[in-house]
């Protein structure tokens, strides 16, 4: 068996008097028979190339599934008079959304369910499982239920396009109602007496663009528009806020936003603009009741405050002019060192999540006592790890006296806290139970800062198994290790700490796994993002290379050990280093890589193009955007020659509507001409996060780990 040859059929791409000859272009006509049979012996290829990984592929899927407790569920949220949670049972792909009743008004503690067991009094709403059964992809993209209880909104998705049917549920009957509504995105929301379901749907781009109303119990042709966003930057979604008060529509491009109002008591009244739009403008509302106020907005902006800042504004009455933006009174100021990155209002407190010194926190303000005109004071959840992830979990109750928060790190699995906003008491309702007698102990993490090639400071995550890597001194390498290198940066997206099960499979195996915290991210504030986009973007390229030679120059690794991993704009990253510092790694593992870019760019009928612009420029429009991307796209710069390229696994699925299957597949096939080790594997049954369900997910996992094993040299550590 050999492997594929995509034939060379030249066509030809002109832009700014530069001409590019695509030769596999052709890849991209996913309906024709020829296109299907090249991806499926793609298929055939790596499966015979990586076949001898067999038994190292199961022996991870197993300790993946051996350290899992499969029949589990998830910590109880309470939402009007029921405990909603979510639970798994061992054997089934799909979790199982249930509810039990609340005791009474004052049962605010959530009850303690035992994992593997049916709780007493359990009404089950949604077995994922059911649904799923006949359809080789399933993802769940909205579960509403009704404020009063009664019905349940949700849609699903049973091909990987990430096209949703909407169905509508009696929750005291059990049964569907005849409401059906087809081709609609994720995000459906339902009014609080459960008479109208909100829902957005795309346009031939893929871009949601419009909200439509629809009455239950009425054809969904009946449906009125009531909401259309002709601006293609724009993505638009719909929600309801904390305390029923309002339904919001949101709209955002990559820098510009607006939100519209109504009362959700009035769900065929007309919607109202909060703040106009204007262009570079970011914000985002938040509906709460202020002491000495009332009903007010809070908003989170960017106007002349990078990392922004929070104004309380009245609420704009019906029919009246849209809220002046200079008439709110700033609550919390901007902080250059501090990124004010969401605000949640409660009954008695309003809850920041913020960003200091790279790592995400959760910061407390209590509304009684507030001073009209003196900013609000604010006191961040302390957790004992310098690394560490703190986040607001569900809490959809505007009265809860307690409030849900996430927490985790690279060696804490993922616990939940209630804290009491009260006395500030803070209780664990349940930490991931890890099998197999997890000690976190056994395990270490710090921070490295590599130096840039412009000089800047660059954060690097580590975290190791302690008797498996041996550390000199000052606490680096003494003896190279195997490492994997992650990397994402892009659209402000923060890489922070967090617990994997599967990732203990490399860690016990001695490999220390990295996370090159790039510009283009969020880790670092906004200024980290803006270093890393538009015109600044190789920077991201260049940060994660740096990154790498620091942990060569270190004595953590060597190049020969070392490989790097990275998924969709990540993926475009680890195309880039590829083609910068071949040299640099022994395998580069690409997920649903964006390495045609530049193609992609220039197209604005092709899903996310247009709202893209923002992120990367248009180089359709503008010829310096056009080099400056023609410059790292990196389809393009794959060399004539790149049999030193290291070992390359791309990884993509054939209905993935944000990176399109064919950029990993003209890549693979362009770096296989030119002489590269690279191999593609290609789910037919999938979309953009890969297959559904979690064995499956497991398996794929295990996959890509045994293909990194090797890589570093591991593959006999079964």
């Amino acid at each position: 068996m050999s492997a594929p040859v995509a034939d060379r059929r030249p066509a030809e791409r002109t832009h700014h008097g530069h001409t590019f000859v695509d030769e596999y272009e052709w890849l991209r006509a996913k309906d024709d028979p020829e296109v299907i049979t090249h991806l499926e012996a793609e298929n055939a290829w790596t499966q015979a190339q990586l076949a001898h990984l067999a038994p190292l592929r199961d022996r991870v899927f197993q300790e993946i599934k051996d350290r899992t407790l499969e029949s589990d569920l998830s910590v109880p949220v309470r939402q009007g008079g029921h405990w909603y949670y979510v639970r798994t049972v061992e054997g089934r792909q799909y979790p199982l959304n249930a509810r039990v009743p609340v005791s009474g008004p004052e049962d605010w503690t959530p009850p303690a369910l035992t994992p593997g067991e049916v709780p007493a009094g359990e009404q089950l709403l949604l077995d994922q499982n059911a649904e799923a059964e006949g359809h080789d992809f399933f993802s769940l993209g909205s579960f509403a239920v009704s404020g009063d209880g009664t019905r349940l909104a949700y849609a699903v998705d049973t091909t990987g396009d990430e096209r949703y049917t909407v169905r509508v549920r009696d929750l005291v009957t059990g049964a569907d109602l005849p409401d059906t509504i087809e081709q609609t995105f994720p995000g459906a929301v339902i009014s609080p007496d459960g008479r109208y379901v909100f829902y957005p749907t795309v346009d031939d781009a893929w871009r949601p663009y419009r909200i439509w109303r629809h009455e239950v119990g009425s054809p969904a042709s009946d449906d009125v528009m009531v909401f259309s966003e002709p601006d293609e930057r724009f993505w638009v979604g719909v929600g309801l806020s904390r305390d029923d008060r309002f339904l919001q529509i949101e709209l955002g491009s990559k820098n510009t936003s607006e939100s519209w109002i109504l009362e959700a008591d009035d769900p065929t009244g007309e919607f109202r603009v909060v703040w106009e739009r204007r262009e570079g403008v970011e914000y985002t509302v938040e509906a709460a009741v202020l002491p000495g106020r009332g009903p007010a907005l809070l908003i989170l902006h960017n106007e002349r405050a990078q990392n922004f800042e929070l104004v309380a504004a009245d609420v704009p009455a019906p029919g009246a002019r849209p809220a002046d933006p200079a008439a709110g009174a700033v609550v919390v100021p901007h902080d250059p060192d501090v990124r004010l990155e969401s605000v949640d209002a409660f009954a008695t407190h309003v809850v920041l999540g913020v960003r200091r010194d790279a790592t995400p926190r959760v910061a407390v303000v209590a509304l009684d006592g507030l001073v009209p005109g003196v900013p609000w004071t604010a006191r961040e959840l302390e957790f004992d790890e310098p690394l560490h992830s703190a986040a607001l979990g569900a809490n959809p109750e505007f009265a809860t006296p307690a409030l849900r928060v996430h927490g985790t790190s690279f060696v804490t699995p993922a616990t939940v806290y209630d804290v009491d906003l009260a006395t500030g008491e803070r209780v664990v309702r349940k930490r991931q139970e890890v099998l197999g007698g997890y000690d976190p102990g056994d395990y270490a993490q710090s921070r490295e800062w590599a130096t840039a090639e412009d000089g800047t400071r660059v954060p690097i995550s580590l975290v190791w198994k302690r008797d498996a890597v041996t550390l000199d001194a000052a606490g680096t390498g003494a003896d190279p290790a195997p490492l994997l290198l992650y990397g994402y940066g892009a659209y402000e997206i923060s890489m922070d700490p967090y617990f994997s099960v599967p990732r203990l499979s490399l860690l016990d195996r001695g490999v220390v796994f990295a996370v090159a915290h790039v510009r283009g991210g969020g880790e670092m504030g906004r200024a980290w993002y803006e270093g890393g986009r538009l015109d600044r973007k190789r920077n991201t390229f260049t940060d994660f290379v740096a990154c790498a030679k620091h942990l060569v120059g270190t004595g953590w690794t060597t190049p020969e050990r070392m490989v790097a991993d990275g998924g969709s704009a990540g993926g475009l990253l680890m195309g880039a280093v590829a083609n910068l510092a071949p040299e640099m790694f022994a395998g580069v593992l690409a997920g649903v890589p964006f390495v045609d870019a530049l193609t992609s760019i220039l197209d604005p009928s092709l899903p996310l193009t247009v709202v893209e612009w923002e992120e990367w420029g248009n180089p359709l429009a503008d010829p310096e955007v056009y080099a400056y991307m023609r410059s790292y796209s990196p389809y393009e710069n794959v060399p004539d020659d790149a049999s030193h390229y290291p070992r390359i696994l791309a990884v993509t699925s054939l209905h993935d509507t944000r990176v399109l299957y064919v950029e990993p597949a003209k890549w693979v096939a362009r770096l296989r001409a030119a002489g590269a080790p690279a191999l593609l594997k290609i789910e037919m049954s999938a979309g953009h996060g890969g297959v559904s369900g979690r064995y499956a997910r497991w398996e794929e996992i295990a996959f890509e780990h045994a293909w990194t094993l090797e890589t570093l040299g591991l593959a006999d550590h079964v």
